[in-house]
């Protein structure tokens, strides 16, 4: 089958979180299987749209309401990612330094998935599905359901699937008039809550919804920044499917960002060569237990509980931890974690931003990785870190619940219930007696790398949703 994946991110074109990793791995697999698999995002002003070669294979003019717009559609001419990468071109929306963030968002990816129809309308095959990613395409299914113009494709077989439904591209009223023409007897398809809301519109209007895990499904039936009721009414069409981890990208044996190469065989001398070069750029001593956070310093991460867990945990055990933070985010989070600095030099450091050769050396230097995340959809530090022998601490929520069982219960990993520094710390003691015990830490590290969360299961569970709304279409 033809399948189109359309989102604001892929790896390595444009990442800010895991969004960019499933969209960058899930189509290589489709690919691998036998489908017919292409991409499509904006055209941002990335690194690796300038150091690639890319052609033009469409030009057109799109409307926005009453605003025309040129829009070109270049596509990456060697397919070295293992699928067909197209970049929807719009100068001076996309061509800015970041993703998101900016006043005009909504108008930015409507003309975004307005452009990418255009192009699909005008192409000589119809394809056979389009999978659509978060609210920042959420409006495609209803458009090629109801608008006018997109009528020749109303045929197509559309899955939405939620990465974070906390995030859902709200806008107003006086705004509708943004979308291409439709019979306004469906105009309630986009309303939910007394205002129009683009995630809502994609899991009302597409033939099926997934969720990134299981868990995640579950959880939000019960929270979801106001859908609750809306994810309860189709989950008849919903499934939870776990995310997977590229791991021809993220494979200890082969990762040219690490200073040694290992295996499941020989995980401690490989381990313990990466530690060194972590240790001594951080200055921290390698000897010492390390326990490492990767990720952006929200709340929803669990980042607010970092300074505090990480000085109350250094304060108790001074003499016997390391503690290494790689993230941004949260301005005041950063301030505290950086004036930790200098009451626990040696024993602890800090890097704000975020630098992808430093973070598969953290994985592979690390001996734990905290996850203390109130949220987490999926999550795939913990899959990263199982898959080059770190041990996981996370929160039970999620796509944590799912991949990470606490050893307690002869799991690969080490697990808390709640959101809280005290959790955090407690977790923390126990991985220090763990660590001590290296016997019964070594074989929790062997279960974590040869737990397999690579991406043909992954694929194959999409693959079975996309037959059957198609089937069901047909039938």
């Amino acid at each position: 089958m033809e399948i189109f994946h359309i989102s604001a991110e892929c790896y390595p074109m444009a990442k800010v979180g895991g969004l960019a990793d499933v969209v960058g791995a899930l189509p290589k697999y489709q690919q691998n299987a036998g489908h017919q698999v292409r991409v499509v995002v904006p055209c941002y002003n990335t690194k690796f749209k300038n150091e690639n070669n890319f052609e033009c294979v469409h030009w057109g003019t799109a409307e926005l309401g009453n605003f025309k717009f040129p829009f070109s559609v270049l596509k990456e001419t060697t397919d070295k990612l293992g699928y067909e990468l197209y970049l929807i071109e719009i100068k001076e929306l996309f061509d800015r330094p970041n993703i998101y963030g900016y006043e005009d968002d909504i108008e930015r990816f409507l003309s975004f998935q307005i452009a990418t129809l255009d192009w699909i309308m005008q192409r000589d095959a119809i394809p056979d599905v389009i999978n659509c990613h978060d609210h920042h395409t959420g409006l495609i299914p209803f458009m090629l359901q109801f608008s006018y113009k997109y009528e020749v494709l109303s045929n197509v077989r559309t899955v939405i699937t939620i990465h974070n439904g906390l995030y859902q591209g709200w806008f107003g009223s006086d705004k509708l008039h943004y979308i291409p023409e439709f019979d306004l007897r469906h105009v309630g398809f986009l309303e939910w809550n007394n205002s129009l809301n683009s995630l809502a519109v994609g899991v009302k209007c597409a033939h099926a919804v997934t969720t990134v895990s299981p868990s995640y499904l579950d959880e939000i039936n019960v929270s979801a920044n106001g859908l609750e009721s809306l994810f309860n009414s189709v989950r008849n069409k919903s499934k939870g499917i776990l995310n997977g981890i590229d791991i021809e990208v993220w494979n200890p044996l082969k990762d040219k960002m690490l200073e040694e190469h290992y295996s499941i065989e020989d995980f401690e001398t490989g381990k313990q060569k990466n530690k060194d070069k972590l240790c001594e750029r951080f200055d921290l001593d390698p000897s010492k237990p390390l326990f490492s956070f990767i990720g952006r310093l929200f709340d929803e991460k669990g980042g607010d509980l970092l300074p505090q867990a990480s000085a109350l945990a250094l304060s108790e055990h001074f003499e016997n931890i390391n503690i290494l933070i790689l993230g941004s985010g949260n301005p005041d989070i950063e301030t505290q974690l950086l004036q930790l600095q200098n009451d626990y030099k040696g024993n602890y450091n800090v890097f704000i931003g975020y630098n992808e050769e430093l973070a598969h050396l953290i994985y592979a230097g690390s001996d734990f990785i905290l996850m203390p995340s109130r949220v987490e959809p999926c999550g795939l530090n913990q899959m990263y870190a199982l898959r080059y022998g770190t041990v996981p601490i996370v929160r039970r929520t999620g796509g944590l619940r799912d991949t990470v069982i606490d050893f307690g219960d002869d799991g690969n990993g080490i697990c808390h219930d709640q959101s809280s520094v005290g959790d955090v710390c407690y977790s923390i003691n126990r991985a220090v007696n763990l660590y001590d015990d290296k016997t019964k830490f070594n074989k929790i590290i062997k279960k974590g790398m040869s737990t397999d969360h690579s991406w043909e299961r992954v694929c194959q569970e999409y693959i079975e949703t996309y037959n059957q709304i198609i089937q069901k279409n047909e039938s």
